[in-house]
């Protein structure tokens, strides 16, 4: 059984919250837990809660058991972006541009749904 979990509109750059996410693609739940919270930046912070959501998802709503889930798939897709600005020297104005991602995780047991013992 599949179960995932997505955060839209994380305030965060896609190319800084890809790095964390390349950490544990591939992993099973408890090893990618602990690795995220090992590592400290505001990545793995909001990337711990979407994994633990798409985790509790999978046990309450499909039954799974926790010790089998693997994460199956997991990227950061660029969301809003918010336009700001800045005011410069000599009349000028800066831009800066605030990028938002969207995290999704999901995680699977590798057990079919119609195949249950």
């Amino acid at each position: 059984m599949e179960a995932y979990a997505i955060h839209k509109g994380a305030i965060i750059k896609p190319r800084l919250a890809r790095m964390t996410m390349d950490l544990i693609r591939g992993k099973d739940v408890a090893t990618a837990r602990k690795i995220l919270e090992t590592t400290n930046t505001k990545a793995s912070r909001l990337i711990l809660k979407v994994l633990n959501s798409a985790t509790a998802n999978a046990v309450n709503n499909n039954g799974a058991k926790e010790e089998d889930l693997v994460i199956k798939e997991c990227f950061v897709n660029p969301g809003r972006t918010l336009k700001r600005i800045q005011f410069a020297s000599r009349g000028n104005v800066d831009r800066h541009d605030k990028r938002t991602s969207h995290i999704k995780v999901i995680v699977t047991d590798n057990v079919k749904e119609g195949s249950e013992a």
